[in-house]
């Protein structure tokens, strides 16, 4: 691809994740299959122009979500599975979140956020901040749950890798900070019979027990879900996890967060920061883009490694070491009480 190209690519990029929206938005990847359907039986399926669904079927194939056959039929291929309904990693909710209407528009607050030094687009086109707004607005709360969830397969997969060599003989608690409904918790647990934990969550995550991992991953008799705040205190623990948390919040968030888990936590207490860590300015990384996102979303940022070393030594405790998966995106920052 030449440099034109690439450029073209960038300037047209929404374009694309917008049409990936709306086939998920349609239920389109849901109703197509691995055999050809006609596109005007899969409008007639899902109650849409039959015309204008073709077009929109034939974009999709375009980009390599369906294959189209020479009779307008189409078939779902492997980047479609990725936001069917009932893939176990499905993407389907974080497609929903980040490029339906709220994500969409806060987007546009992000010259005037440089230009003032004043991030957090979100407050900016909605008055509240995310957090708030999930809370009082169902329909889009559920939706951000659900595109957590979406993120939490993979990311458990690559937490999972980074700490496969890891001594947890010593550890015999965990209390996972902000943990959802506990998939990277139980997953923990399945990997260390002798660990229980506690999910640490708003009640507005965990009030529906359906939705819990426990019971569906069979640890419920080592794990337990703690309504609370980690702003003001969290329980007692041999060790925390804490995935996607910090980089929500700005620095004197953050140290206030660590600074609970350092009142709590025993001399020689371990913490875990699953995040995307920025690497020096030679390496392209998701992380640099990712912080963007964080601009317009909330008050947070994508942090290096000594970045996330001095938030640990401002609330107590010390940096330890970085653990990489062999592949993926994050990495797990360790660190304890001494």
């Amino acid at each position: 691809m030449s440099d034109y190209e690439k450029v073209i690519d960038v300037i047209f990029g929404r374009w694309k994740s917008q049409i990936l929206h709306a086939g998920v938005k349609l239920r389109i990847f849901d109703s197509v299959g691995a055999l050809p359907k006609n596109a005007a039986e899969i409008a007639t399926e899902l109650g849409l122009d039959s015309e204008l669904a073709y077009r929109l079927l034939r974009a999709l194939a375009s980009m390599g979500f369906l294959k189209e056959n020479d009779h307008r039929a189409f078939s779902i291929a492997s980047l479609g599975e990725l936001v069917r309904s009932d893939h176990p990693q499905t993407l389907k909710g974080v497609t929903l979140l980040e490029e339906g209407p709220e994500h969409y528009a806060i987007w546009k607050h992000l010259v005037p956020m440089i230009k003032d030094g004043k991030q957090d687009g979100f407050s900016r086109e909605f008055g509240v901040k995310i957090f708030d707004y999930a809370s009082k607005n169902p329909v889009y709360g559920e939706l951000f749950n659900k595109a957590m969830s979406s993120y939490s397969a993979m990311h458990t997969k690559w937490v999972l890798d980074a700490l496969e060599n890891y001594d947890f003989s010593a550890i015999k608690t965990i209390c996972d900070i902000g943990g959802g409904q506990g998939h990277l918790l139980c997953s923990l647990l399945l990997q260390h019979p002798h660990i229980s934990g506690t999910v640490l969550e708003l009640a507005s995550v965990i009030n529906n027990q359906q939705l819990l991992w426990a019971d569906r991953m069979g640890v419920q008799d080592r794990c337990s879900y703690l309504e609370g705040d980690m702003f003001r205190e969290v329980p007692r623990k041999d060790a925390y996890t804490m995935k996607m948390i910090l980089h929500d919040w700005d620095d004197e968030e953050c140290v206030k967060i660590l600074s609970n888990i350092q009142n709590a936590s025993p001399p020689g207490g371990r913490i875990f920061l699953v995040e995307h860590v920025v690497p020096g300015p030679q390496t392209p990384h998701f992380s640099k883009i990712f912080d963007i996102h964080m601009m317009c979303a909330l008050t947070g940022r994508e942090r290096t490694v000594d970045e996330y070393a001095k938030l640990l030594e401002l609330s107590g405790l010390k940096y330890v070491e970085t653990h990489h998966p062999r592949s993926g995106e994050i990495a797990v920052i360790e660190g304890v009480k001494q």
